[in-house]
């Protein structure tokens, strides 16, 4: 039951940033999304992933796993678009 717990949570925490990765993509319009905050929020999923990884534990792998790319691309948008 706790292995399914994690499941959901990771599959929901992670769907929620698809939107706004893929409106980022299409539209190259990061002017709405804080710099700071990104910056701040990709580091962290960085060390969730990382923590993850050391626990050996799948569904925080691979949430923040995708999570952590769905970030960086928006940090990278905002970057490149000021």
């Amino acid at each position: 039951m706790t292995g399914l717990i994690g499941y959901l949570a990771a599959i929901c925490t992670t769907l929620a940033f698809v939107p706004q990765a893929l409106k980022t993509i299409k539209s190259r319009d990061t002017t709405g999304i804080s710099l700071s905050m990104y910056v701040i929020f990709t580091t962290g999923v960085f060390f969730w992933l990382v923590y993850g990884l050391l626990l050996v534990n799948f569904p925080l792998i691979a949430a923040n796993l995708v999570t952590f790319v769905l970030s960086a691309t928006i940090l990278w948008f905002k970057l490149k678009y000021k």
